[in-house]
């Protein structure tokens, strides 16, 4: 049942950080990019009103997620309790901050709704907006770490809040973006909007980002105190990850102000328009995948209140040391006469059989993902021999390497679970709805299975408008986000973090498979072949560390 909530409590903190961004950064993009009142760049009221849309909808929707997560706070209360926590609940800071903010987010949304998307040319109504989010953004400070520390809180809460914001004036302007890139394909505005909002967001999103880093990194030396802190702990694990996933997209962000540069200086439009696009749109599969990893972020301790929980980096980096692959499995029977060792309560020490279990299943799956991988590779080759030559032939055959998906999707759900139905006493959706490590291992089972039926048909389609192969990289980032969001325990046990570490990393070239194979399909050559083997090479990595990977002893 816990799983479960943390689980959720991840999904949808990341959901509402999105909303949030939607909202906030849709007020800065119009204050700060757009500027409609000064009507001199020849917007029309269709931008506007789809601008306006996003603010007030991400408002409503960021309403909906504060209040479903305190539902979902007083539903494992009353599970874990056995009766209805309230009325001791209704006087914590989390009730009553989150409570004002649900209150306030409605009052923002409902006054862009009402006045703003009937004034969207109105100065007054802008600023009006931006006043009424000031509180609704100050109320976020009592829902963040510092509102429960001792020491600097005061400090740290505003900090917190500045960082929040900062970020998601970086973001909302980024899904801003691409709801523009939407309306120009359209012909619903002027094709001279592109690049000047381009160049608008260029110089803004440059001052979001460093007020990103100025006000992150004194939240971050608060939190952690040593290498180890950074490197062993839940919470510094997932700040690497954000500061990787911040590399990325700061990546994007330098080629689109390269192509807005060069633009600036030839006048050529050719990347502005064919390519910049597309790299936002990557960009923002990196920046929501961010905002989930923030979101599980939050959930955990600062590594500086749990040095006893504390991996050191040694025993990281051995996790990811060569080992040779585990082929043989024990038996079913040894594994459930050991599972009561591993669900207990106190201790929690899976049993031998347990670890093998695990080990074999991890190091088969990622023999499978190497092999499909490694063929996949092969398929970006180029051969200059004629059609009928030997190797022509071969690359027909390994143009099928997505079947491997299927195989490894029937191989998991066999084995992913042993406990419970098909093989173990567990019934199927008892395990799945009341254990949240099933019930992620049963979606990312179908998630692989559907990857593979999906990703087989969309190569082997011989229509160019198809929209089935955009299936495959939507696919593959919302399994990275799995894999970002999975079982994050707050005080979990070392050798769970040591497992967790693998995840995060596996996590992180999910979101680069999805990312390359996105952009493999948009951009032209040679970026296009480029970014397919990115992706691929990306996928053999994940397969790399799951073939050595073995669980923690201790």
């Amino acid at each position: 049942m816990a799983g479960i909530a943390d689980f959720l409590d991840s999904l949808i903190g990341g959901f509402a950080l999105i909303c949030y961004s939607l909202t906030t950064g849709g007020l800065f993009w119009g204050l700060f990019v757009l500027r409609p009142w000064h009507n001199q760049d020849g917007y029309n009221n269709i931008l506007l009103q789809k601008t306006i849309a996003l603010i007030y909808k991400g408002g409503f929707l960021l309403a909906a997620a504060q209040l479903f997560k305190i539902i979902l706070k007083v539903w494992l209360m009353t599970a874990v309790l056995e009766h209805w926590p309230f009325p001791e609940f209704a006087v914590t800071t989390q009730f009553i901050g989150g409570i004002i903010r649900t209150i306030l987010t409605v009052v923002l949304a409902a006054y862009c709704y009402q006045y703003l998307r009937t004034n969207p040319f109105s100065k007054e109504h802008w600023i009006t907006a931006a006043i009424a989010a000031l509180p609704m953004i100050i109320s976020g400070a009592w829902l963040v770490h510092a509102a429960g520390r001792f020491d600097n809180k005061f400090i740290l809460m505003p900090l917190t809040v500045v960082h929040q914001l900062a970020a998601a004036a970086w973001i909302g302007g980024i899904f801003q973006l691409v709801n523009l890139w939407l309306l120009r394909q359209n012909k619903l505005v002027t094709a001279e909007l592109w690049p000047l909002m381009l160049s608008r967001f260029s110089k803004y999103g440059m001052a979001s980002v460093v007020m990103i880093l100025i006000s992150g990194l004194p939240i971050a030396l608060q939190y952690i105190d040593s290498w180890n802190g950074l490197v062993g702990t839940g919470y510094g694990n997932l700040l690497m990850v954000k500061i990787t996933l911040l590399a990325l997209a700061l990546g994007f962000a330098w080629l689109n102000k390269s192509a807005v540069l060069e633009y600036s200086i030839t006048g050529n439009h050719y990347a502005l328009s064919n390519r910049v696009p597309y790299y936002i749109e990557a960009e923002t599969f990196v920046l929501t995948t961010l905002l989930f990893t923030a979101a599980s972020l939050a959930s955990q301790p600062p590594a500086i209140d749990i040095p006893a929980l504390t991996a050191s980096w040694q025993e990281v980096l051995n996790t990811f040391s060569p080992q040779i692959p585990q082929f043989n499995s024990p038996s079913h029977t040894a594994l459930i006469a050991g599972e009561p060792g591993r669900v207990a309560i106190i201790d929690q020490v899976p049993s031998i059989a347990a670890t093998e279990w695990s080990n074999y299943n991890h190091n088969i799956a990622g023999i499978f993902l190497m092999t499909m991988s490694f063929f996949a590779m092969l398929s970006y080759s180029r051969h200059p021999a004629t059609p009928s030559s030997f190797f022509d032939k071969c690359l027909s055959f390994i143009r099928y390497w997505p079947l491997g998906f299927v195989f490894l999707g029937i191989f998991l759900f066999f084995r992913s679970d042993a406990e419970t139905w098909p093989l173990g006493p567990i019934g199927f959706w008892e395990s799945t709805f009341n254990n949240g490590e099933v019930l992620q291992h049963r979606i990312a089972t179908l998630l692989v299975f559907v990857l593979g039926i999906i990703e087989l048909s969309a190569r082997m389609t011989k229509n160019p408008d198809s929209k089935l192969p955009f299936i495959f990289p939507l696919l593959a980032a919302f399994g990275g986000l799995m894999l970002l969001t999975h079982s994050h325990v707050g005080f979990q046990a070392k050798s769970a973090f040591l497992i967790q570490v693998g995840h995060t990393t596996m996590g992180i070239f999910s979101l680069i498979l999805a990312t390359g194979r996105w952009l493999e399909l948009k951009l032209d050559k040679p970026g296009k072949d480029i970014a397919g083997f990115v992706s691929v090479a990306a996928l053999f990595q994940i397969g790399i560390i799951l073939m050595f990977y073995r669980e923690p002893l201790y």
